[in-house]
């Protein structure tokens, strides 16, 4: 009873972190280019994980090594560079309703490369969630006709990184502690990061003299204590304790967030989406409710 009750408790923070993430990102970007907030985020990340993650690497095995470098590039370095580059074009809001495919994906990667097994309620459970998704997708397009949704496919990308990830995790990953997962995520893209800021011209003059580049950075560290470093953690930990399915559904509880940050930022909203936001609610329950023995 308690992991039951544990899981449903990260998976409530985690969407309230990660649903306040989409409207960071985009406040970042009022004084940040994309490829520098991405980076940055990470640098950020990893010195914050330093304060507490060296005294978990001991021991660290040369597997597990791979296992982070792996899951830290698809979980985590990618990621960071593709929705920074997406929020350029679209509301944050959209962009929180499209993460919203990992669980489809996370099913399909499951079973097709991890073969872990899906059960008929699993699969409707994620169906309806997607309708709700969908739902709240094409009535936001209605709503903001002037945004470029090529640019989508810059989160579509990142939701396949996101579910083969979190397979990762479980797969290989299982019995390693959650904060060494994390820190060990974030040493292996640390160097790669720092070295985007250094040859993209972030330590220079004209960087610094951006207008709200100071208030920008505010954003990115919170997003990166909170959105990032604290939430990879809660992450890591929701997979082991529960299932990739299960940890993955947060994507359908971040919309209703984020969507609460667009209406606070004057992002449009209407009765269409907040039906969707119910429809997702169903969807999570349907797709994490145990069969009755």
């Amino acid at each position: 009873m308690r992991i039951r009750e544990n899981k449903w408790f990260y998976l409530i923070i985690l969407s309230l972190i990660w649903g306040s993430s989409f409207i960071l990102i985009k406040k970042g970007l009022s004084g940040l280019q994309p490829i520098h907030l991405g980076a940055l985020r990470i640098v950020m990340t990893t010195l914050i994980l330093a304060l507490f993650g060296f005294k978990f690497m001991k021991k660290t095995t040369f597997v597990e090594w791979k296992w982070f470098a792996i899951s830290g590039f698809l979980g985590s370095f990618f990621p960071s560079f593709l929705f920074a580059i997406a929020e350029t074009e679209v509301d944050s809001s959209v962009a929180s309703i499209l993460n919203s495919l990992v669980p489809i994906n996370t099913i399909l990667i499951g079973s097709l490369v991890f073969k872990i097994p899906s059960t008929r309620r699993q699969l409707f459970g994620v169906i309806i969630g997607f309708v709700g998704t969908a739902l709240l997708i094409l009535k936001g397009a209605d709503l903001n006709s002037s945004q470029n949704y090529l640019f989508t496919g810059y989160i579509l990308l990142a939701t396949i990184m996101y579910a083969f990830n979190a397979n990762i995790i479980k797969n290989h990953l299982q019995n390693v502690p959650s904060i060494k997962i994390a820190f060990g995520n974030f040493l292996m893209i640390f160097f790669p990061a720092l070295l985007i800021l250094i040859y993209t011209d972030f330590f220079t003059r004209d960087t610094f003299e951006v207008p709200n580049f100071k208030i920008a950075i505010c954003y990115i560290f919170i997003l990166a204590l909170f959105g990032t470093a604290l939430a990879k953690i809660f992450f890591n930990k929701l997979v082991q304790i529960a299932s990739p399915v299960f940890a993955s559904s947060v994507t359908y509880l971040m919309p209703v967030i984020a969507l609460i940050w667009g209406v606070i930022d004057n992002e449009h909203l209407n009765v269409y989406q907040a039906i969707g936001a119910l429809i997702i609610f169903v969807g999570v329950y349907l797709s994490n409710k145990k069969k009755k023995k």
